[in-house]
C-alpha cells in the first residue's frame, strides 16, 4: 500500500518490511528511506516523514537483483520498459555476454557485424554507434527502465579487425583486438566475455584468449566470462580451459550457465565442480552461474558445423543453397552437433520463426514438424534454417535438475538468467516463444528453490543475486541495503513470490513482485509498470 505525505524528510519511506540486505546476513526487520537516488536510511524510522510510503508489513525488502548473464545489450533500444525483468526485480542486467556486444565496430559497419551474429543481437533499430560510448548514449536519449552493466565481446572484437574465418589472428589483428578491448575497459566495460561454441569464437585457440585477457588484466576489477567449450566430452575440460585463462591472463573468471549438457556425462556434477574448487585453492577468482531450468535457448544456427558458418549468416546460407555443398553439410550435420552430441530432435523445440508460412510450427519439436512436413527430422532442421533466412531458434532440453540443483547451491553460484530485456507488447513479443528464464529466473528460484522445494536459504539466494554479482563487478553502492548505496530494491511478498512464464506460455509476469525501484524511482508499483526510466548504463569503476 502506498500513501501520499506532505512534510517530507525523506522521499520514500519503505516502512515495516523484513530487510535482506544482500551480503548473507540475517534478515532482520527495519525501515528503509529514500532521497536523491540513495538509501540515507535503514533502521527504526518511527514517525519518520515522506512524500510516498510504501507499506512493507509482511514483505521481503532486498537490493534490486543483478542478472549476471543476460543478452539485453539493444533490446532495450526497443522495448525500454524491460518489462520481462523489472517485474522480476532486476534492477541492472549485465549485457555483452557469450562474446556478443555491440561495439566496438570496425570498418565494415553495424551490418557486417548484425550479418555475422545472425540473430543473437537482435532490434528493430539501426547502430549508428562505434563504441560503448556511443552505445551507451543511445540508451541515455531513449531513456530505460533498468541499468545495463556491459561487457567486451571477443567475437566483436574479431569482427572489428575482420578475423572472421576460421584461423587465427595475425599478430597485427591480434594487437589491434587487445587496443579495442582496453578501450572498452577504458571506456567502462567490466569484462571481456568469450563464445568459444559460437562462432568466430570457436575458432580462437586458448592463447588468443589469454593475451586479450592480458590486455584488460591491469584495469582493477575487470574480468572475463566465458560461455566455454562444450563439445561433445568436454564439459570438464572446458572449466579447466576457463581457469587456465583466469591464471595465465591474470583476471578473475566468470564462468557462464553453467551446466551438463551431454547426456553421456549426466550425473557428475561434482567433476565439473572440483576444477573450480582446485582453481580456488590455487587463489584464482573464479565464480559461475547459473539458472534454473532444464532447458537452453537459442538460434538453431548454432547446432550448424562450423566450418558451414565460416563467414556470417549469408555465407552459411550460400552453402545450404549449393546442392553440393549442403550435401557436405547434411553429411556433416549427421554426425552430430557440438563435435559428436547424438541428436535428439524431439528435445528440440521452435521458439522463434518469423515467415507467416511457417510460424504455426512455434511450440512444436523438430521432430513434430518433421512428421508435418513429411521430411527427414535432419532435412527439417537444415530446411528451416535456409527457408527463415536463420531467423529461426529452439528451446532445447538438454539438462538435468539434480546437476542443475547442486551447482545452484554452490558457494561460487550466482544466479544468471541468459534471458533478454523485452516487453510482452512489443517486437519481441508474441507469438514469439522464448525461453521463460526471461520472465521468471529470480522469482522462481525464491519460490522454488528457497521456499517450496528448499535447497537455499532466503539469505543465501539473495545474496547470490545481489551483493555476489555486484562484488563481481565492483559496484561497490550496488547489490546491498544500506545507507549510502544506490536505491535499486525490491519488494516482494516471500508467501506467493513465484515464476508463471511456461514453455508453452512464457510471456506471462511472475507474482508477489509488489514495487521495484531503480536509482530511487518506482518502476514497479503494485505489480504495475509506472513508465519510468530511471535506468542507465552504469561503467566500471564509475
Amino acid at each position: 500500500m502506498v500513501r501520499e505525505g506532505t512534510a517530507i524528510e525523506f522521499e520514500t519511506l519503505i516502512q515495516g518490511g523484513t530487510v535482506v540486505d544482500g551480503t548473507g546476513a540475517a534478515r532482520h526487520r527495519a525501515d528503509v528511506g529514500l532521497r536523491g537516488g540513495r538509501i540515507v536510511a535503514v533502521g527504526r524510522l518511527e514517525g519518520a516523514t515522506a512524500a510516498r510510503v510504501i507499506d512493507a508489513t509482511g514483505r521481503v525488502v532486498a537490493p534490486g537483483f543483478i542478472d549476471i548473464h543476460s543478452h539485453s545489450d539493444v533490446t532495450l533500444l526497443d522495448d525500454p520498459g524491460g518489462e520481462s525483468k523489472v517485474h522480476q526485480g532486476v534492477t541492472t542486467d549485465v549485457s555483452g555476454n557469450c562474446s556478443y556486444s555491440p561495439f566496438p565496430i570496425g570498418p565494415g559497419g553495424f551490418r557486417e557485424m548484425r550479418d555475422i551474429f545472425g540473430p543473437e543481437l537482435t532490434s528493430e533499430r539501426d547502430w549508428d554507434w562505434t563504441d560503448l560510448d556511443g552505445w551507451a548514449a543511445r540508451h541515455h536519449e531513449r531513456g530505460i527502465s533498468m541499468n545495463l552493466a556491459p561487457l567486451v565481446g571477443h567475437a566483436a572484437l574479431r569482427v572489428a579487425v575482420g578475423a572472421t574465418g576460421d584461423r587465427a589472428p595475425t599478430a597485427d589483428e591480434l594487437s589491434a583486438m587487445q587496443h579495442l578491448a582496453a578501450e572498452s575497459v577504458e571506456q567502462g566495460a567490466f569484462g571481456l566475455s568469450t563464445g568459444l561454441t559460437l562462432t568466430p569464437g570457436s575458432y580462437s585457440t586458448t592463447e588468443e584468449i589469454i593475451a586479450l585477457a592480458t590486455a584488460i588484466a591491469p584495469y582493477p576489477g575487470a574480468f572475463y566470462a566465458t560461455h566455454a567449450r562444450l563439445w561433445a566430452g568436454q564439459h570438464v575440460a572446458a572449466v579447466e580451459e576457463s581457469a587456465r585463462i583466469g591464471i595465465e591472463g591474470g583476471v578473475p573468471v566468470e564462468y557462464s550457465h553453467i551446466a551438463i549438457i551431454d547426456k553421456r556425462a549426466y550425473g557428475h556434477p561434482e567433476d565439473m565442480i572440483a576444477v573450480v574448487d582446485r582453481a580456488r585453492d590455487r587463489g584464482l577468482d573464479i565464480t559461475f552461474d547459473v539458472y534454473p531450468y532444464i532447458a537452453a535457448g537459442t538460434g538453431l544456427m548454432q547446432f550448424v558445423p562450423e566450418w558451414a558458418q565460416a563467414g556470417g549468416v549469408q555465407a552459411m546460407l550460400d552453402r545450404l543453397r549449393d546442392p553440393a555443398t549442403r550435401a557436405r553439410v547434411r553429411i556433416s550435420t549427421a554426425e552430430g552437433w557440438f563435435r559428436g552430441m547424438p541428436w535428439d530432435w524431439e528435445s528440440m523445440v521452435l521458439s522463434d520463426i518469423g515467415t507467416d508460412a511457417n510460424r504455426p510450427l512455434i511450440g512444436r519439436s523438430i521432430a513434430e514438424a518433421a512428421s508435418i512436413r513429411g521430411e527427414d527430422p535432419l532435412d527439417t532442421f537444415l530446411n528451416l534454417i535456409d527457408e527463415e533466412s536463420n531467423g529461426v531458434a529452439v528451446v532445447v532440453f538438454n539438462r538435468r535438475e539434480p546437476d542443475m540443483r547442486a551447482f545452484l547451491v554452490h558457494e561460487a553460484a550466482m544466479v544468471g538468467s541468459d534471458g533478454t530485456a523485452i516487453s510482452p507488447a512489443g517486437v519481441h513479443g508474441p507469438p514469439k516463444q522464448p525461453h521463460p528464464r526471461y520472465y521468471g529466473t529470480f522469482p522462481r528460484i525464491l519460490g522454488r528453490y528457497v521456499r517450496d522445494e528448499p535447497v537455499l536459504t532466503l539469505e543465501s539466494a539473495i545474496h547470490k543475486m545481489t551483493g555476489m554479482p555486484a562484488r563481481r563487478l565492483g559496484l561497490t553502492d550496488r547489490g546491498r541495503v544500506a545507507e549510502g548505496a544506490a536505491a535499486d530494491l525490491v519488494v516482494f511478498d516471500p508467501a506467493t513470490i513465484i515464476d508463471r512464464a511456461t514453455f508453452e506460455s512464457p510471456h506471462q509476469y511472475p507474482a508477489g513482485i509488489e514495487a521495484v525501484l531503480v536509482n530511487g524511482e518506482a518502476v514497479v508499483t503494485a505489480g504495475n509498470h509506472t513508465g519510468a526510466r530511471p535506468g542507465r548504463v552504469l561503467r566500471r569503476g564509475a
